[in-house]
């Protein structure tokens, strides 16, 4: 294909490879799951073949590259974890590999609650989760049921992925799609709750910022209590 913009392709290639390289992720495997997570929540799948190929390169299994875009489903909402996926599995096709992932799932209808409310506990501690479910109007309180059963009973509870792991992809989704900041501010509590550190999650915004640009990178790291 005839390229015909060489000094835009010039200058988005020498930063990738300059400066993003330098201060992004340094893991491969992790830098590539994050950039799928990333273009999964802001619904750019052109640049998705790319980068299966690329965590595929990385060591990456094809269960780890579902469930990275599986975690992002909470909080960017379904319609576009169905697209990146159909390009993903696409992609798998292509390489010759099986798109089928193992069941990575540890509850079921009558556990994923106790175990959801169990890893919000773990990951946020009882003095957020317990007052908040208990402050919500009534007329709401099945948003936090749903929170429980749902966000954290389906998905933070499944296999393959640690909470390190589901909290970084969770953090970058929310941070991706822009103007949820309480959320993310929430997030990076979380993520050093469970072990992560303040430079991984500047690393991690890093890496997404060719995807999301300046003012959502900006707005992430003034989550960060740097």
């Amino acid at each position: 294909m005839k390229n015909y913009d060489k000094a835009f392709t010039f200058i988005q290639d020498r930063f990738l490879s300059d400066e993003i390289e330098k201060h992004g992720l340094k893991n491969k495997k992790t830098r590539a799951l994050i950039r799928l997570a990333c273009l999964t929540a802001i619904q750019t799948t052109g640049d998705i073949p790319l980068r299966v190929k690329e965590a595929v390169e990385a060591g990456a299994t094809v269960t780890e590259i579902k469930e990275t875009l599986y975690q992002t489903a909470p909080y960017i909402g379904y319609p576009k974890v169905t697209e990146a996926l159909a390009a993903v599995n696409s992609e798998l096709e292509k390489m010759g590999m099986d798109t089928e992932e193992n069941d990575q799932s540890t509850t079921t209808d009558e556990t994923r609650f106790d175990k959801g409310l169990a890893v919000q506990v773990e990951i946020f501690g009882e003095n957020v989760i317990y007052p908040m479910r208990d402050n919500a109007p009534a007329e709401t309180k099945h948003i936090q049921d749903c929170l429980s059963a749902h966000c954290f009973g389906d998905y933070y509870t499944r296999g393959t992925l640690d909470l390190k792991m589901r909290e970084l992809i969770t953090f970058v989704a929310i941070c991706s799609i822009g103007g949820c900041e309480s959320q993310a501010k929430a997030h990076v509590a979380a993520n050093i709750n469970v072990g992560n550190t303040k430079q991984l999650l500047i690393q991690a915004l890093t890496t997404c910022l060719p995807y999301i640009g300046y003012p959502r990178t900006l707005n992430g790291l003034s989550c960060i209590d740097i």
